[in-house]
């Protein structure tokens, strides 16, 4: 019995970690290209640090957006491969591929005409607004191929493909970090400065974009480009993918546009104190995505327990990622502290004042990394999993709208406190946000929610 009761934990992990570690491996990829951008145009000094960070978080609120198609197509298309609804599927990832491309046409277009406008609309100082412009174009072009990567990189993950879009991921980046170092400094190709980085960004994320959906619809012929026949079917494949989608991007928009607005406030202290702030703020990054995997793999293996009527193992696989995620948050923090002795190596060129004020910054985010660890889990993977998209809402509103950014323009910018009262404020943040997300994930009852999806006949069986 000791020796089956092993078994079955081992097989568990390993469910888990064959979704988690190439997920988080390949979000880490993603973050590493934005902090080895940083890195590059640090050599260029403090300013086009802090000019860089504030483009770059403009463009992760709309990113991060209409990147929730993707989640909520990860979702459906979990349950409709748990459930063997291949028809279901092929239609799903065809409408949401549409969607996400004219949307980010539309929305890129306005960082692409006036990006100078735009950052300084926005908060940025005027000198981070004009070191920042051509950089935020080119950001604002790649976007294209990065909403299109996270739609399709969410399928491949639903249907046991996790390690596809890692892969595309790491040799773009490469592509990228050689490019950007290439066009910032004018080695054999022209010296853009930190329009470079701009560049190569919209170079590989367009690289990427194509390579998956090759993978996606010619080489591994994982789905077909097939659309909806007659006004039922559009009406039955539209409705749960933009009941989850509109939802999941409001609160995206709250969550990434706070973390703007968190951002805009640093602003008003100093360029060098925003500069600190985006060091150990993308630095974070990379440790944080090294758990979202577990996000991801709650709304897999949980979708496709409630794909195949399991509530029983729908549930088990809830207990078994919240208890991964703790260890995990505490292991990464501990990382991610130890990584604030490289910063006199890696921003030489920024000064002293921004590289003590950054690695405290990065100290003091650790302690709390487990919690912001636990929150992705929740809402990211359980509450979405279990469609409480409502408590994913509630969640980030409270935390960010109702108690964080008003305690940091309060502490922040009227005490003596400065850029450590706005820290104080994120970590109330983060734990009004846990609050409601632990109250949200007792009340889900998921077997309504086994039962909504099993008595539903495939579509192409109607």
């Amino acid at each position: 019995m000791r020796r089956e009761n092993e078994d079955i934990l081992n097989s568990n992990v390993k469910q888990i970690a064959q979704i988690a570690i190439p997920v988080s491996l390949e979000f880490i990829v993603i973050l590493i290209l934005n902090f080895g951008n940083q890195i590059i145009v640090g050599g260029l000094g403090a300013l086009p640090i802090a000019a860089v960070g504030f483009a770059n978080n403009l463009t992760f609120v709309f990113a991060v957006t209409v990147s929730a198609l993707g989640t909520s197509v990860g979702i459906l298309a979990a349950r409709a491969y748990g459930g063997g609804r291949l028809h279901e599927l092929n239609q799903v990832v065809s409408i949401a591929l549409i969607f996400a491309a004219s949307v980010t046409v539309i929305a890129a277009g306005f960082m692409v005409l006036a990006p100078y406008r735009l950052l300084k609309l926005t908060g940025a100082s005027d000198a981070v607004a004009a070191t920042g412009s051509d950089y935020l174009r080119f950001s604002a072009l790649a976007l294209f191929g990065a909403v299109l990567s996270a739609v399709l990189s969410g399928v491949f993950r639903s249907v046991g493909k996790p390690k596809l879009p890692m892969y595309a991921t790491i040799w773009t980046l490469a592509i990228n970090l050689l490019l950007s170092y290439a066009l910032v400094y004018g080695i054999v190709l022209p010296e853009l400065g930190v329009a470079g980085a701009g560049v190569a960004t919209l170079v590989s994320n367009s690289l990427k974009a194509i390579t998956l959906g090759i993978q996606m619809f010619i080489t591994r012929n994982i789905t077909n480009f097939e659309l909806p026949t007659f006004g039922r079917e559009w009406i039955e494949v539209i409705r749960p993918l933009f009941v989850l989608a509109i939802p999941l991007g409001l609160t995206e928009l709250v969550w990434s546009g706070g973390q703007f607005a968190y951002g805009v406030i640093i602003q008003q202290i100093s360029d060098e104190t925003l500069a600190s702030f985006n060091i150990a703020n993308t630095l974070e990054g990379v440790f944080i995505v090294a758990s979202v995997g577990l996000a991801v793999a709650a709304t897999v293996l949980v979708g496709r327990a409630v794909g195949s009527g399991d509530v029983d193992e729908a549930t088990a696989w809830v207990r078994r990622i919240k208890r991964t995620g703790i260890y995990s948050g505490l292991a990464f923090g501990a990382l991610y502290a130890v990584s604030s002795l490289s910063l006199p190596f890696l921003f030489g060129n920024a000064g002293s004042e921004v590289q003590q004020l950054a690695i405290g910054l990065i100290l003091f985010n650790a302690v709390i990394q487990v919690i912001k660890v636990r929150n992705m889990i929740l809402g990211t993977g359980i509450l979405t999993s279990g469609s409480d998209i409502r408590g994913v809402i509630y969640g980030d509103v409270i935390g960010s709208l109702v108690v964080g950014l008003p305690l940091a323009f309060l502490l922040g910018l009227y005490t003596p406190l400065g850029i450590w009262g706005i820290m104080i404020a994120r970590v109330a943040d983060e734990i009004a946000k846990l609050a409601v997300f632990e109250y949200r994930a007792k009340r889900i009852d998921w077997h309504k929610l086994v039962a909504s999806q099993t008595t539903t006949a495939p579509i192409a069986d109607q």
